[in-house]
């Protein structure tokens, strides 16, 4: 008997097809392999009059693929649908199972980790797939696909924006009212005053018994003049404060911490997370060595909980075992699997550092403390309050020493914890103690600082906004869109994002907010678990939708682009900026009529002679700005190179030489 598996990515195929023997073949869709057509009405491919039913086709470049896919079948006498274990992977399974016309000769397999024990042990319990989880994404790609396509369409007929989305209109609203509440801002003066001590300084916080609110100089002062510099101790407190580890990463916390300690970018600290989930090599042993990297469960095993705490008393002692943090986030049906943790605690990260890149080893060293901390006993400390009074102005100070380092005996590197010595004023030999200084400081209020990338996302998840295979794919959307830049690695909005948003909000104001957004949210979890229908909710959507559509179509006024004040040579009406795909440009505002656009005279770096044509071989770029080596001659010499030409031609075949590692190989035979 023959078993085919079929996974998403090529790079887990070899190592579960060695996990799971000779008796099966395991091979890859490299992803989706269907999406929805263009076809009918807007060319949205969902038939609006019938309870909006999908219409797919495969994706270009993948008709070979599915082919290949259909012979392997054709050999087979069972099939086992192996993507991964959330709804975008139950959704391709679907598209599998339909594209490859499988009937009773299939069964779907999730697992959260890719080792052994994790796939024998799902391999023994195949299921049918859960077409609650596939309307859930499906609802979702057709909801994304309407907004997609007919808001685009608006915002690129009205302003000079390319496009307009579910989610990513919330979030780009969020970085602009952000932007806005900078612009308003009107900074205040206060004053703070502070007692300075021999070995501490105490703050003035209180008169009596009211809170104190210092907003002038002249109030500073008259503070001053009523103090003297001895100071009487009212109250010393001492008590034992805990302080608990964090729970095991969710996708947003990981990209979150990945910023802020390892300067990593979401994008990156997932395509790493992918690459730790799909697996490695150690040793003789190809291994997954962290589990499933897309998830909001911040629930971890029965398993691993056991074989953590073991490994915590072994290793660090029995007090330092602790306890199994429970949130309160609904676990719902997409997040059936656990939080981020590694598979396997005897592979520390010092143990397999060796074959890990830099960047790996820095993320893996990251997942793994934070998953064994969570599961380690509060740290404590002794934290002391003393109380002063000056004349019923009241001062604090407040120290604290750790008494027991728990879970920052592993964790301290992410999450320091200092002591903060105050002197044994509850043993003072008098309850009065003399300042060496009272002094004011003058502070300004600031106003709300820009979202930076890991603070995006942590707003985007706290109001319920997306979902974790989605946070990087929004914010790339609103850079590639030129929606936003990023200065000093806060996020601005640019003046086609600010007028993209007032656009929308002026139509569409009650369907782009966060709580429409959130609750739309919420009805595609219940769709997942079954609680509602999927077109019922299409449905809702669409008749709320439409009519405002129709209205901005009518209504909004198209935008005027900003001119340059310079003329067109050809035709003579007004240069403009226009904004693409690679930034801000100029253009003629006869366009398309006139095509006009002026190009920017660049002085040539040569490099050499091209031996193919009579031009030189000059530094060139991409529209992406890498750089390269061409033809000055180019379109009519196509002459180019990645590596920089010495300009010396090969014996063999006469074609230049290029420097590649500090070495001269020839740009063709290699030679």
């Amino acid at each position: 008997m023959k078993n085919l598996v079929i996974v998403e990515s090529p790079s887990k195929s070899k190592t579960i097809e060695k996990y799971l023997g000779k008796e099966y073949k395991v091979t890859s869709s490299k992803g989706h392999i269907r999406d929805l057509t263009t076809s009918g009405k807007y060319g949205l491919g969902v038939d609006l009059e019938n309870n909006f039913k999908p219409t797919y086709k495969i994706i270009s470049g993948k008709n070979k693929l599915v082919k290949e896919l259909k012979k392997e079948v054709e050999k087979s006498d069972y099939i086992i649908l192996a993507t991964d274990p959330d709804r975008e992977g139950e959704a391709i399974s679907w598209h599998l199972k339909d594209a490859l016309d499988l009937k009773d000769n299939y069964g779907r397999v999730v697992f959260n980790e890719i080792t052994e024990n994790a796939i024998k042990e799902a391999f023994k319990a195949p299921r049918d797939i859960d077409m609650d989880l596939v309307h859930s994404q499906e609802a979702r790609r057709i909801l994304d696909r309407i907004i997609g396509f007919r808001l685009s369409k608006l915002m690129q007929n009205k302003t000079e924006g390319k496009s307009a989305g579910r989610v990513q209109s919330v979030a780009l609203k969020l970085i602009v009212d952000r932007e806005r509440e900078i612009e308003a801002f009107q900074s205040e003066e206060y004053f703070t005053i502070e007692a300075i001590f021999n070995d501490f300084e105490a703050s003035l916080s209180k008169y009596k018994d009211k809170k104190i609110e210092i907003k002038t100089n002249v109030d500073a002062d008259k503070i001053l003049n009523s103090l003297s510099n001895a100071f009487t101790i009212e109250n010393v407190e001492s008590k034992e404060k805990s302080k608990k580890s964090k729970p095991v990463f969710t996708t947003s916390t990981l990209t979150q911490m990945a910023s802020i300690k390892l300067g990593f970018s979401a994008s990156k600290t997932m395509r790493l997370a992918q690459g730790l989930y799909e697996g490695k090599t150690i040793g003789n042993e190809t291994v997954g060595l962290i589990t499933y990297m897309r998830t909001d469960s911040t629930r971890l095993s029965d398993v691993f909980i056991n074989d953590a705490k073991k490994f915590i008393a072994n290793n660090y002692g029995k007090e330092y075992v602790g306890h199994v943090k429970i949130t309160k986030n609904k676990e719902n049906v997409q997040d059936a699997h656990e939080g981020i943790r590694p598979t396997s605690l005897n592979k520390t990260p010092e143990s397999i550092k060796m074959y890990l890149s830099n960047d790996e080893y820095k993320l893996y060293n990251l997942i793994y403390l934070r998953a064994l901390s969570s599961l380690m006993a509060d740290a404590k400390v002794l934290a002391t309050t003393v109380t002063l009074d000056n004349n019923d102005y009241k001062f604090t100070a407040s120290g604290q020493i750790q008494t027991f380092d728990g879970y920052l005996k592993l964790y301290k590197e992410f999450e320091k914890s200092e002591d903060k010595m105050l002197p044994d004023l509850a043993n003072y030999q008098s309850n009065v103690i003399v300042s060496k200084e009272i002094k004011k400081t003058s502070h300004f209020t600031e106003p709300p600082s820009r979202f930076t990338e890991d603070k995006l996302i942590k707003e985007l998840e706290s109001l319920g906004i997306g979902r974790p295979s989605t946070y990087v794919k929004i914010i790339e959307v609103l850079k590639e869109r030129k929606y936003i830049i990023v200065v000093d690695k806060k996020f601005e909005p640019t003046t086609v994002g600010i007028s993209v948003t007032d656009k929308l909000q002026e139509f569409f104001s009650s369907i782009i907010n966060v709580e429409y957004t959130s609750n739309m949210e919420t009805d595609l979890d219940n769709i997942a678990e079954g609680k509602l229908v999927w077109y019922d909710l299409l449905d809702k959507f669409y008749k709320d939708f439409e009519p405002l559509l129709t209205e901005a179509f009518k209504s909004m006024e198209k935008e005027s682009p900003e001119e340059t004040g310079e003329e067109c040579p050809l035709c003579g009406k007004p240069l403009v900026y226009r904004y693409g795909k690679y930034g801000k440009f100029v253009a003629c505002s006869g366009y398309p009529e006139c095509k006009y656009v002026p190009k920017e005279e660049k002085e040539e770096t040569i490099i050499c002679k091209c031996p193919k044509c009579d031009g030189n071989i000059i530094v060139k770029k991409t529209k992406r700005g890498k750089e390269f080596y061409g033809c000055s001659n180019y379109p009519k010499c196509k002459n180019a190179f990645w590596e920089k030409p010495t300009g010396e031609v090969c014996s063999k075949c006469g074609n230049l030489l290029v420097e590649k590692k500090g070495e001269k190989i020839c740009s063709n035979c290699k030679g």
